[in-house]
């Protein structure tokens, strides 16, 4: 496909808003919402979603509302909402003033119901949870129409009213919309749409004991507030004959449901249910652990929006399921830094070499590029001395015969400084290497060879005197099967090498004026962010991601 034709393909979902707009459907209006329900953090998954849902009507000049389905005050809480919100703006978002909640619409919701009690479109059910699911039937079998699905119009507004006055125990009594028990889709088989639950609300505090189930209320908010087109992903398809059946019985405003496909990734999961069981039993350090796909894990890790935005609109909108490889997240990610990442040196397994004639107390300042993609992003000087650290494993004593770095009697080139010679190995007691001895040429200052000498080597390092302390965290995927939901157990397939923290690590001193969050590359080892539990006296630095592709080299090894 060329990229004209990329230019204008577009998805079924564009296609339909195209043909609505085309047609005066909805005077020509496009008018979309995100409806997260604030009992978890938004994982890869949600972004997915909304950028459909947002994306669509900044496309087409319409509006977007931001709209949270707040019925179920059970696993609801403030803090999920204020995340929520934070990590749609990260992405890039803004819903100026249309910032909803379910809740707003209670009462509306509220009248609703009794409208459906009046035109015996609903009745109150005594059966319990567990009855309610026996005479519910299977996909093979219909259902049982409820003893109590012929109650009089007069007896079920008495008995919603005294409902929603609180005077019956939870889980005794239940509104259900009165469809068909013997429907094939088990959706209308009578679904409840009001339940007795005696919880506080984030929002409405004790007002309301009684509370609108999700399928019932969803389908409300998108009349009321005039949205055009309903994306929501595939798993309810089989719900959107519920969402027509509630608005043409009110005949309100009525929606279009488009159903999508929703986002997979290998090697992770988008249950938000799951993740929350990785929260609760201290699997990982919270919502926001760098391992987890939360939006907040992805960020603190070092995620950038440009990069989660390219790799939502590489993968398109399709309507039937399918896995993507992590690894084209992994590449948009790269391919983003790579452009704007600055570079840093850092040694993250110290290994102390001293050049012997180098003058002691002598320092230099070599300039070293912060940016070989940017021109614009300029230079900077760092501290070249007499005694300085590698990295551990860019020297071998006895080297293999592909082993091109650093080993006695062979000379290296110190990225952007000289040119060194080791010529002797101190070893502690226990016959360990403790540090090296080497000599330079000063003739090959930057890393030149004035004399054309062919130097195979190139390693990085940091001037022991200059630079900072740091502790280093190396993350990686959080489990090692492609599909952990296929597993028996996902919690057995978790990586515990998914997180190796490094605590003697050094890095040049400019690092410690970097912000929260700021990407970098540290050379060779990949690109790094700082964490937010940094302090002056104790920087963290949390591994974004390698910068090439190990994975698939690693497991082969394990096997």
């Amino acid at each position: 496909m060329t990229s004209a034709d990329k230019e204008n393909s577009i998805d079924f979902i564009r296609e339909i808003v195209e043909r609505d707009i085309r047609e005066g459907k909805h005077g020509g209006r496009v008018h979309t919402r995100f409806p997260p329900e604030p009992n978890g953090y938004l994982h890869i998954g949600h972004a997915k979603a909304f950028c459909i849902d947002f994306g669509i009507a900044e496309e087409y000049g319409g509006l977007y509302n931001l709209r949270f389905d707040d019925t179920n005050p059970v696993k609801e809480d403030v803090e999920y909402v204020e995340s929520i919100m934070r990590d749609i703006k990260w992405l890039g978002f803004d819903w100026e003033d249309r910032l909803y909640y379910a809740s707003d619409y209670f009462d509306k919701m509220y009248n609703y119901a009794e409208q459906l009690i009046e035109k015996g479109a609903a009745y109150i059910c005594d059966l319990s949870a567990d009855e309610v699911r026996e005479y519910r039937g299977t996909l093979t079998e219909p259902g049982r129409n409820s003893p109590w699905r012929n109650r009089s119009v007069e007896d079920n507004l008495d008995l919603f009213r005294r409902m929603k006055a609180c005077e019956f125990p939870d889980g005794t009594r239940t509104l259900r919309a009165k469809i068909d028990m013997a429907s094939p889709n088990m959706n209308m088989r009578d679904p409840a749409i009001y339940r007795i639950l005696k919880k506080s609300h984030h929002r409405t505090g004790n007002r309301w004991c009684i509370y609108p189930m999700y399928d019932y209320a969803h389908c409300l908010e998108d009349s009321i507030e005039g949205i055009t087109h309903s994306c929501c992903s595939i798993e309810f398809e089989d719900h959107r004959p519920l969402y027509d059946w509630f608005l043409d019985q009110l005949d309100i405003f009525h929606p279009q449901q488009i159903e999508f496909a929703r986002l997979n990734l290998t090697y992770t999961i988008m249950s938000k249910r799951k993740l929350a069981m990785l929260v609760e039993n201290g699997l990982v350090s919270g919502w926001d652990d760098p391992r987890m796909p939360t939006l907040s894990g992805l960020r603190r890790r070092g995620y950038t929006p440009e990069a989660i935005r390219d790799f939502i609109g590489r993968i398109g909108v399709a309507k039937r399921d399918s896995t993507v490889d992590m690894a084209l997240l992994e590449y948009c990610i790269r391919d983003n830094l790579n452009r704007k990442a600055p570079r840093f040196m850092a040694v993250l397994d110290p290994l102390k070499i001293i050049i012997e004639n180098y003058p002691p107390g002598k320092c230099e300042e070599l300039e070293f590029i912060n940016n070989p993609e940017d021109e614009s992003a300029g230079s900077r000087m760092v501290q070249f001395s007499r005694e300085l650290y590698i990295e551990r494993d860019d020297f071998q004593e006895e080297p293999h015969r592909k082993f091109k770095r650093l080993a006695p009697g062979r000379e290296v080139r110190l990225r952007y400084a000289y040119l060194i010679t080791c010529v002797d190995v101190v070893k502690d007691e226990n016959g360990n290497v403790k540090e090296l001895i080497c000599t330079y040429d000063p003739e090959t200052r930057g890393g030149s060879t004035p004399d054309g000498r062919k130097v195979k080597g190139t390693i990085h390092w940091v001037s022991s005197e200059h630079a900072v302390p740091a502790e280093v965290r190396l993350y990686d995927r959080l489990f090692t099967v492609e599909i952990p939901l296929a597993s028996d157990n996902f919690i057995g397939t978790i990586n515990d090498k998914s997180l190796k923290v490094l605590n003697h690590c050094r890095i040049e001193p400019s690092a410690t004026d970097l912000v929260i969050g700021e990407p970098v590359q540290i050379e060779r080892k990949g690109y790094f962010c700082k964490d937010p539990d940094s302090t002056e006296k104790r920087l963290i630095f949390n591994r974004t991601i390698s910068l090439r592709d190990t994975w698939k080299k690693i497991l082969k090894n394990q096997k």
